[in-house]
């Protein structure tokens, strides 16, 4: 089961117009500052939450959004969408999902007497992969390609995605029925896992005082263009990183793979993804290099879903062993 809506008009200027679409760094700021406002109109005491989802985005990664039914999960995912200017989405996964259903399929056209492929609804800038551990492994494994190399293979044939590429997926707690658990190799190619958890009563009360807020999406509008978005991506590439920071990061993940609490450590792609997050997360602190709060900020969400307790055989005890990670290594060697 798909939705999507159109990509917003005006996404894809020309060649010649993109220099026009070039932003000063106090412009860079100023569309973020605004981006946030929008989306925290919408999803109301979220703002923790927001501006991890827009880091995770801004740093060229996948979102994975765990949490209850009803939590705004859906909501926010496509309120993304819509404010970040991107094509969008959504695929309902139960368990008779089919990896033809999200990737496409090639049928035999009786008018022209040839084969031709059918785009699936994975061919957008932002795909909401919904209740992903809802549909078996084989069909969750249909996004692991296009999530690592932003294509799709079919028939001996890759087809590239749409550019930008953002999955965000959400899944509920494993120990609801009909879930079927993501693999750690799927884990890993999200940049960060956030949950959205129960509103505050000051949130709360607003939302049963003036109901659904997502009638609110109809009134958000994109607030970038395409060559604007690259430009923020890359300014988070060029966020700049001292040895010393690199460093602690390094002891970071040495913590992790001395053996102990930890059933393994944190690969490679993970201590690139915890200094990714960490970049992204400067730009939007409006700073041009990273520091040690940065690292701290993003960790948790970075890392939690790719650790696990030696003697937890769920996969749950990532949030201590994060927690601990920051309590027992120093910032200065």
């Amino acid at each position: 089961m798909t939705s999507s809506i159109p990509t917003p008009a005006g996404l894809q200027p020309p060649e010649n117009a993109v220099a026009l679409d070039m932003m000063s760094r106090e412009q860079i700021q100023a569309k973020i500052q605004f981006i946030q406002t929008a989306l925290d109109d919408v999803l109301l005491g979220k703002h923790l939450q927001i501006k991890l989802s827009l880091a995770c985005l801004f740093a060229s990664g996948h979102l994975l959004i765990e949490d209850l039914p009803g939590m705004g999960k859906t909501l926010l995912s496509h309120a993304l969408a819509r404010v970040l200017g991107l094509s969008y989405n959504r695929i309902q996964f139960t368990s008779d999902v089919l990896p033809s259903d999200v990737i496409g399929a090639t049928i035999f056209d009786k008018k022209t007497d040839t084969f031709r492929f059918i785009e699936g609804p994975i061919f957008a800038q932002l795909v909401l992969a919904d209740e992903i551990n809802r549909a078996t492994p084989k069909s969750q494994s249909a996004l692991l390609e296009a999530m690592e190399e932003r294509q799709v293979t079919t028939d001996g044939q890759s087809r590239k995605l749409p550019e930008p590429f953002f999955v965000v997926a959400t899944q509920n707690p494993s120990t609801q029925a009909g879930t079927f658990a993501l693999p750690e190799s799927q884990l890993d190619r999200f940049l960060m896992r956030i949950e959205l958890g129960y509103p505050e009563p000051a949130a709360e009360r607003e939302l049963l005082l003036n109901g659904d807020r997502r009638q609110h999406l109809q009134q958000l509008e994109a607030q970038l263009t395409l060559p604007q978005l690259r430009q923020i991506q890359q300014a988070v590439t060029d966020i700049k990183i001292s040895d010393p920071l690199v460093e602690y990061v390094q002891r970071l993940v040495a913590f992790t793979r001395q053996g102990g609490e930890f059933a393994f450590g944190l690969s490679p792609r993970g201590a690139l993804a915890l200094l990714q997050g960490a970049k992204a997360w400067a730009l939007i602190s409006n700073r041009t290099h990273v520091v040690p709060e940065d690292v701290q900020a993003v960790l948790p969400s970075c890392v939690e879903h790719r650790l696990r307790e030696s003697a937890d055989f769920t996969g749950h005890g990532g949030g201590a062993l994060a927690q601990k990670l920051l309590a027992k290594v120093d910032v200065v060697a």
